[in-house]
């Protein structure tokens, strides 16, 4: 008689405090000032999460001319360019700022780096809107380079005078060898007092990496544009691993699993735990057994909503 097969789940996954955070300023911009609410890009990179607030009454545009004059929009969590701001405030909408925190603080290093006359490289992936929110914090001296090779064709003005910056859900290790990279071409090269990735995507990786051992195949949950979640299949696969990434349930196949004693299971920091649930009960469905949770960290980061939203409708 077979062995049951075993399903156990990745600790920490899904939501962090930044899509959290994220999430709730536009159900609070919706609750206080109704549909519409007009979002810049999706809120976060996840299907069910944008398909849930725009039943709720979001619109999700890629430009700011899409939003009418006197509307409000919110930027999403990826952030944005000084661009788009200035544009903002030049049509007068109403804006709430739902970019992460973390991916202000990347903002304000370029700044700081810029305002001493660094030139500041970018690690991060080409037509990302994190990475082209990042890349227009100044409008010169900013480089973005995506691997190795794009470090070895790297030519700025002073190499003797650049910086670094790196977009919050790189996978580490990839983050790892670029930096070596462009330490080896620019040793005069200064990083971020503190590393850019973010501790959700650090401590997610790090859950597969554990995880990843003990599988056959790994299921990762999460939309094809999410970044992290990509990385996270990424990490599985490297280390030899099977490794899927789904949308919902309803996309596993069962020749993935087929063979599978024990299936691992995660979702990227923008999918919530609703779809692991989804995806655990088709697995058992389709024949697993057991479902247990791994030993991990238990996360306790909150970021507050922004004064301008918290307070909204408040006033007496």
């Amino acid at each position: 008689m077979p062995e049951p097969i075993e399903v156990v789940l990745a600790r920490p996954r899904g939501f962090c405090a930044g899509v959290d955070r994220a999430i709730a300023i536009v159900e609070r911009a919706l609750e206080v000032h109704g549909a519409p609410i007009y979002v810049r890009h999706e809120i976060v990179h996840n299907k069910f999460v944008v398909e849930d607030l725009r039943a709720k009454g979001a619109i999700f545009v890629e430009e700011l001319a899409e939003v009418p004059a006197g509307g409000t929009v919110i930027f999403s969590a990826h952030g944005v360019s000084l661009g788009v701001r200035k544009e903002a405030e030049e049509r007068g909408l109403r804006v709430f700022d739902a970019t992460c925190p973390l991916v202000t603080k990347v903002h304000a290093e370029v700044a700081r780096m810029r305002g001493n006359g660094r030139e500041v490289v970018m690690i991060g992936h080409r037509g990302h809107p994190e990475a082209e929110g990042t890349m227009g914090q100044s409008q010169a001296g900013m480089y973005l380079v995506e691997d190795e090779d794009d470090v070895a064709r790297l030519v700025v003005k002073d190499p003797g005078n650049v910086a670094y910056v790196t977009q919050t859900t790189l996978s580490m290790d990839d983050a790892a060898r670029i930096v070596a990279a462009l330490r080896a071409r620019f040793p005069a090269i200064l990083g971020p007092k503190k590393d850019d990735i973010c501790y959700a995507t650090q401590n997610r990786q790090d859950a597969v990496k554990f995880m990843a051992p003990r599988c056959d195949v790994v299921i990762v949950v999460g939309s094809p544009n999410s970044s992290n979640s990509n990385r996270l299949r990424e990490v599985a696969e490297n280390l030899g691993k099977r490794a899927f990434l789904v949308d919902r349930a309803e996309e596993l196949r069962p020749e993935w699993i087929a063979g599978a004693r024990t299936i691992g299971v995660t979702a990227g920091a923008s999918a919530p735990e609703v779809l692991v649930q989804d995806v655990i009960a088709r697995l058992q469905r389709m024949g697993a057994a057991g479902v247990r949770e791994l030993e991990g960290i238990t996360e306790s980061v909150t970021f507050p909503l922004p004064r301008s939203i918290a307070r909204a409708g408040t006033e007496p």
